[in-house]
């Protein structure tokens, strides 16, 4: 190929392999997204266009008088005209006409061309990877093998300005944040799984509440309690709740799945709350993380016994817990108006004492609680489903228009049940003295039928039994009679002993084994335990911590469970538990013989 310089007209032989395009041609131009031209422009464009109108003549040549008759015209120099009428020409539309923008252009290079590939090189081969190299250790790189190579470096602030165009997913994916990258920018679908009416999907998590609460008998700090929260996806609905100064656990699960199945006329009584909250009946489906209290053999196989599917959150896919997470944060922003509260963050915190500020007791908290989500939030606007949760739950159940309600749910036939089959489970056999857990001894008449009673499968194995235990309160456990199909209460052997917690019991077990007991028996655990509340009174108006233990006793003892809410009278007199078809005395439609 004979290729000729345009200036000395010299022609000499060319490989093909020497050919390049044309670069920084003065006459080209980027071409222009419409949408992105604003009304400014367009306007000057028109208005070159309406001054080079008349001497746009397909084939005829223009004289410069006619020109420079027509720049007097509409006020511009002869040359200007001239250009503008040669960018017409040029490209043959009005957007040649556009003023461009002076300065640099943006993303063109002011490097050579060797330095901006060594840049590339470093960005791809050093900079994303799993090793995750620093900005600046990526300059040092850049630099160095520029000098290397002879090549005129760049200065750290463009070797930075590329490394900012990475695109973030990009950025994250090469970095080995893969998983990061996946959770921010793979789309999510708008609307959950199979949530497609009240009760089908409900989701359930744990968080500690942005606000120091003040125990009920020196109105001093104790710390923060915890929220266990479960919400239906379909209506955005509040379905139950636990709230204690207890960790989360099996125990916050229970009570929080057994409130959210059962009616709540009696809580919202307990609470002294005006209010309706409509919802109750078993879920077709639990969604939750994976945390242990969920992950439990227990948990799983009571909602495998009441036809509950649990399901499991994806690993490392936190969009799937969005619901419910951002209903937390939405209580949590509301709490930020209470006293005492902790806000969300240190920088809003600033300057705000929490603790000196702290006012509320968990009673107090719990009433407010109670009041924000059946007054307040089931009847706010929600913006993922276009009107409020009880709107939402009310035409799910009912129906609205050619659209068919599920109908009301049917309410659980025996409440306490309910509340039992989710609690911690043991399986002991039953001997001649009762049944035996964690050291301590049980025995009620209601075991004796099952003394020794041997396996069906196995003559010579014995029968193993289902116990449950409310770890709140270990002075009594709860044995499933597999004939009657009845849970039977079983106090302690030894009456005399005083309730306690699980959580008292291991701290007493715990200062026998400081003191050198080799082999612990109840009459010890009941000296120890005394000792240890005995510590915890004296030191309760001094230190936040036994404020907080002697705060968690108080609220153990007071055995409010969903199924049993018990109202407290301003005498301080307590009256029975408030169950459907109680009688006088204790539950003995549960089979409570002693």
């Amino acid at each position: 190929m004979i290729g000729v310089d345009v200036e000395t007209l010299q022609s000499q032989p060319l490989r093909i392999s020497d050919l390049r395009p044309l670069e920084n041609n003065s006459h080209s131009q980027q071409r222009n997204d419409l949408l992105e031209i604003g009304d400014k422009d367009w306007r000057e464009a028109e208005r070159r266009f309406e001054a080079i109108k008349p001497l746009l003549r397909q084939g005829t040549l223009l004289g410069r008088s006619e020109v420079s008759k027509r720049a007097q015209e509409v006020g511009v120099d002869t040359a200007t005209l001239y250009r503008w009428i040669k960018r017409y020409n040029a490209y043959g539309s009005m957007t040649a006409l556009i003023p461009m923008t002076r300065g640099w252009k943006r993303g063109k290079s002011r490097i050579g061309e060797f330095a901006e590939k060594i840049i590339e090189e470093v960005i791809q081969n050093y900079y994303l990877t799993h090793q995750r190299s620093t900005d600046q250790k990526a300059v040092t790189e850049v630099q160095r093998i520029c000098a290397e190579r002879g090549v005129s470096p760049p200065s750290p602030g463009t070797i930075r300005s590329r490394i900012s165009r990475i695109p973030e997913k990009e950025r994250l994916r090469k970095r080995g944040y893969r998983e990061r990258a996946k959770n921010k920018f793979i789309p999510t679908p708008g609307r959950f799984p199979d949530a497609d009416y009240p009760l089908a999907v409900i989701q359930i998590d744990h968080t500690p509440a942005d606000i120091i609460l003040v125990d009920d008998a020196h109105r001093k700090p104790i710390g923060r309690p915890w929220i266990t929260l479960a919400m239906d996806i379909y209506s955005r609905m509040v379905t139950g709740y636990y709230l204690s100064f207890d960790p989360p656990s099996e125990t916050s699960v229970a009570m929080c799945v057994s409130q959210s199945m059962l009616p709540k006329e009696e809580w919202l009584l307990l609470h002294k709350v005006d209010a309706d909250w409509p919802v109750w009946g078993y879920p077709k489906k639990i969604h939750v993380d994976n945390g242990a209290d969920f992950r439990s053999d227990n948990f799983q196989k009571s909602c495998l016994a009441h036809g509950i599917q649990l399901e499991f959150r994806p690993v490392g896919q936190p969009q799937y817990g969005g619901h419910i997470e951002r209903l937390l944060g939405t209580l949590l922003r509301d709490i930020h108006d209470l006293p005492g509260t902790t806000f969300s963050s240190v920088k809003h915190k600033e300057g705000y004492e929490s603790e000196k500020h702290a006012a509320m007791t968990l009673s107090e908290f719990e009433e407010w609680l109670v009041t924000l989500i059946c007054k307040v939030y089931h009847h706010r606007l929600h913006s993922g489903i276009g009107m409020s949760p009880l709107k939402k739950w009310e035409i799910g159940v009912f129906g609205v228009g050619d659209l068919a309600g599920i109908g009301i749910p049917p309410r659980p036939a025996d409440r306490h049940t309910v509340y039992l089959d989710f609690l911690p489970s043991f399986h002991r056999t039953i001997q001649t003295f009762g049944v035996t857990i964690d050291g301590m001894h049980y025995y009620d008449e209601a075991l004796r039928p099952w003394i020794n009673a041997t396996s069906a499968n196995d003559p010579k194995k014995k029968r193993e039994f289902v116990f449950r235990r409310d770890p709140r309160d270990i002075s009594a456990i709860w044995f499933f009679d597999p004939d009657l199909k009845q849970y039977f209460k079983i106090p302690f052997a030894d009456l005399t002993l005083p309730a306690m917690s699980i959580w008292e019991y291991r701290q007493a077990r715990e200062l026998l084994k400081k003191q050198g007991a080799e082999s612990v028996n109840e009459q010890q655990i009941f000296a120890a335990l005394t000792e240890l509340r005995g510590k915890v009174d004296e030191a309760k108006g001094k230190t936040k911590k036994a404020r907080r233990q002697a705060q968690r006793r108080v609220e153990h003892e007071k055995k409010t469970t969903p199924a049993a809410p018990i109202v407290k009278e301003k005498s301080d007199t307590v009256q029975q538990p408030i169950l459907d078809g109680l009688i006088d005395g204790e539950i003995d439609f549960m089979g409570d013989i002693s």
